[in-house]
């Protein structure tokens, strides 16, 4: 029980943090914010990082575009509609703009769009393939379930996609297909972030 602190205690403590702060860490709690805010600006209202960045000297500008890579990074996702596949385009074409090395930029830029295009072609088969799959076995445990109850209702009289279970059960599926394409595109933003 003596470990713990008062507020009082806690605060007096974050203030010495604070004061105790070298001038690059003041820097960074100050610009990367900026760059985080400008970055949402960016993709909402479209604005020109370019000209936006030029507001800032060296020091600052490398914390503001780590902000600004920050949130553009976590908002690639997988091309699921057309509203995705431009926001994903739009954060593409951010990043080759704050981003030095071109090169490296690129080299994950084809990986992303790789796993992109898999998904939108041979995902859609996966996903045409388990829509049956859970269908077929939600129809078996269905009638089973009908069976064990004595009823005689057929299971053609049910709409079976759009029972609640049913739905619920082809949402798990769709997770499970996306987790796979998720873990790759997981690992490209852990690259894009390392690129200066």
């Amino acid at each position: 029980m003596a470990d713990i602190k008062s507020a009082y205690e806690i605060a007096m403590e974050k203030i010495n943090k604070i004061e105790s702060a070298t001038p690059e860490e003041r820097l960074k709690w100050k610009y990367i914010p900026k760059g985080e805010e400008l970055a949402g600006k960016y993709i909402k209202d479209d604005i020109n990082l370019t000209a936006e960045l030029a507001k800032y000297g060296e020091q600052e500008r490398k914390y503001v575009v780590q902000g600004i890579s920050s949130i553009l990074i976590r908002n690639i996702d997988l091309p699921k509609n057309d509203a995705v596949k431009k926001n994903n385009k739009k954060v593409m074409d951010g990043l080759t703009t704050v981003k030095k090395d071109k090169k490296a930029l690129e080299n994950v830029f084809s990986k992303i769009r790789y796993i992109f295009n898999h998904y939108a072609e041979q995902g859609e088969a996966q996903k045409k393939a388990a829509y049956e799959q859970v269908k077929e076995e939600f129809s078996m445990k269905l009638q089973q379930a009908l069976a064990q109850q004595g009823s005689n209702a057929r299971i053609n009289s049910i709409d079976i996609e759009r029972q609640p279970q049913f739905q619920e059960e082809w949402r798990k599926m769709l997770i499970r297909l996306d987790a796979q394409y998720m873990q790759h595109i997981s690992e490209y933003k852990h690259e894009l972030q390392a690129i200066n």
